[in-house]
């Protein structure tokens, strides 16, 4: 890895970049942040702090992202998506941007860049995407929710929700500590943190201690 410095408001500050990695001289990356061998991160994409870009993981034109997120190796989060803070991506994820995808027009032309609208994935604080799930845009997944692994997401995702098949349906909740919570009674209880939730009408909140 190398380090790169830039300036952002009179400071300094200090990112990690792999030799390989292509980032455009055009994105904006938080500092402490850390992209890895084979990574592409495309003009004016926007990375918080301590952000990890994995190995061969695709960042597309303008995405923004929190501090404190990990993208995993070969995952493709296509613009416009936007990441909130804290949020996973696993390995292989891919958050697309096309609703009705063509190479070329009806008239058998090669389509270009003007020939269709993209439409991005919102993940919002907190949430998970598992290893090698798909997420088809336009959708946005709720806080701390968690979509499992080779799911694939085409609605949108409330709070806490775990997400799990094809087509993903809600299977259950998880709290924040990501385990799934237990019913105890009228509440949900966290059994890794002891958190406890309250589920109305389809909607989960935390009990405020």
């Amino acid at each position: 890895m190398t380090l790169s410095c830039a300036y952002e408001e009179g400071r300094p500050r200090v990112v990690e970049i792999a030799d390989n990695a292509d980032v455009s001289a055009d994105a904006v990356v938080g500092e402490g942040s850390r992209i890895w061998h084979l990574a592409q991160v495309r003009e004016k994409a926007l990375l918080g702090a301590n952000c990890i870009i994995g190995r061969g993981a695709y960042i597309g034109t303008g995405v923004t992202m929190g501090d404190n997120c990990k993208i995993q190796n070969y995952a493709l989060v296509y613009e416009p998506a936007q990441l909130g803070d804290g949020v996973f991506i696993g390995p292989a994820v891919v958050l697309t941007n096309d609703t009705y995808p063509r190479a070329i027009t009806p008239e058998g032309e090669l389509k270009s860049a003007h020939d269709w609208v993209p439409v991005g994935v919102t993940i919002k604080h907190g949430a998970s995407i598992g290893a090698r799930a798909v997420c088809v845009a336009p959708l946005t997944i709720g806080r701390w929710a968690t979509i499992a692994a080779g799911a694939v997401v085409t609605t949108d995702v409330p709070d806490f929700a775990l997400m799990v098949g094809v087509p993903a349906k809600r299977r259950g909740w998880v709290g924040k500590a990501g385990f799934p919570l237990e019913r105890v009674g009228e509440q949900w209880v966290c059994p890794e943190t002891g958190a406890l939730y309250v589920e109305n009408d389809e909607v989960l909140r935390e009990v405020e201690v």
